[in-house]
């Protein structure tokens, strides 16, 4: 059974994670602060953390530095962190963080399901649906042919 600690201080936020991840094979365990899941890994590792960017006086970014740090020290071990961001720049900070994976908001259960699935299993997800679909200059969309019918 794979342990997954969800943190944000937004309950709406908590409940959609708890509703979408738990299950027979998943344990989902809750935090509401930066602080807490710091204490919590510390207590009992979880398989996985999933941290809200924006949350209180230590968000994501902080909370990921701070396992990283503690990873370093050999006081936890390496637990992989799904940051949920709030906007396209973030990226950038959550990359620089050291998270494997990131989701930008507003959430998707079939998305976060497979960033879960992904991290629990040692890969990384990086969220795309926040990019703008390109669009050539001078060329209009390509629609496939009308399907003809033959009357007999």
């Amino acid at each position: 059974m794979a342990t997954v600690l969800v943190a944000s201080d937004a309950p709406s936020v908590r409940r959609q994670l708890v509703s979408v991840l738990a299950g027979p094979d998943t344990e989902v365990v809750e935090a509401t602060s930066g602080p807490a899941v710091v204490a919590t890994a510390l207590e009992s590792p979880p398989d996985l953390v999933i941290v809200d960017m924006q949350m209180g006086n230590m968000g994501g970014m902080a909370v990921c530095l701070e396992l990283r740090l503690d990873e370093s020290y050999l006081d936890v071990p390496h637990i992989p962190v799904l940051m949920l961001l709030d906007r396209r720049p973030d990226v950038f900070l959550a990359r620089r963080s050291g998270a494997e994976g990131w989701l930008v908001k507003p959430l998707d259960p079939l998305r976060l399901r497979r960033a879960t699935r992904a991290l629990l299993d040692g890969g990384t997800f990086h969220d795309d649906s926040y990019q703008p679909v390109p669009v050539l200059v001078g060329q209009g969309p390509q629609l496939e042919p009308a399907a003809t019918t033959s009357g007999s």
